[in-house]
């Protein structure tokens, strides 16, 4: 429903979130990084931060869902966008940094966990991990696109499957872009 969405909405989704600033969380995301790191940005939307990381010196790989998004992304980016899904994440500790930067919220809360791992695994040991949900409880619908909220306890939930991976840091912010009134969690893990 979700991808269905971004592909008749495209522009509209791009034009609106690509001048947003990020830097703050960003900032949260890289001082972890090292140098030259090489970073996936899962599910990379409009390009914007695959951009971002790209003008700081990073290897930057990227995918999203929609082929709408992706030749949006690769046209502002500059860099190949790969068109997939999380399903198709099967690189085995591959990268120094992985961003989900509100993607993962269109994940079925069921489904969730298996994701969560196949991006834990592509992670190498080290490795940063910044993924972001709309704060809440529940799954819903909205305007053609489902969204799965997550809460501390939810999270808590989730990241109990993942041995793997601890959290550094999880932190609540209000959404940036004019006009919202949604707060978000965001969450940065370590790799073991």
């Amino acid at each position: 429903m979700s991808q269905n969405y971004y592909q008749t909405h495209a522009q509209t989704f791009f034009d609106g979130t690509i001048n947003v600033d990020m830097s703050p969380l960003h900032k949260a995301f890289t001082r972890h990084l090292p140098a030259r790191a090489k970073v996936l940005d899962a599910g990379c939307g409009s390009g914007r931060d695959a951009l971002a990381f790209k003008q700081l010196g990073y290897r930057v790989e990227a995918f999203d869902a929609s082929p709408e998004l992706v030749a949006l992304a690769q046209e502002h980016s500059g860099l190949p966008v790969k068109q997939m899904t999380f399903a198709g994440v099967n690189e085995q500790a591959q990268f120094d940094g992985i961003w989900c930067c509100a993607s993962l919220l269109h994940v079925p809360f069921a489904e969730l966990p298996g994701v969560m791992h196949k991006l834990a695994a592509a992670l190498k040991p080290g490795g940063i991990w910044y993924f972001s949900f709309k704060y809440g409880e529940g799954e819903r619908e909205q305007e053609g696109r489902t969204f799965t909220d997550i809460n501390e306890a939810r999270l808590a939930a989730l990241l109990a499957s993942l041995a793997s991976v601890s959290v550094i840091e999880q932190w609540i912010t209000q959404d940036v872009r004019p006009g919202r009134d949604e707060k978000w969690l965001n969450c940065l893990v370590m790799k073991q």
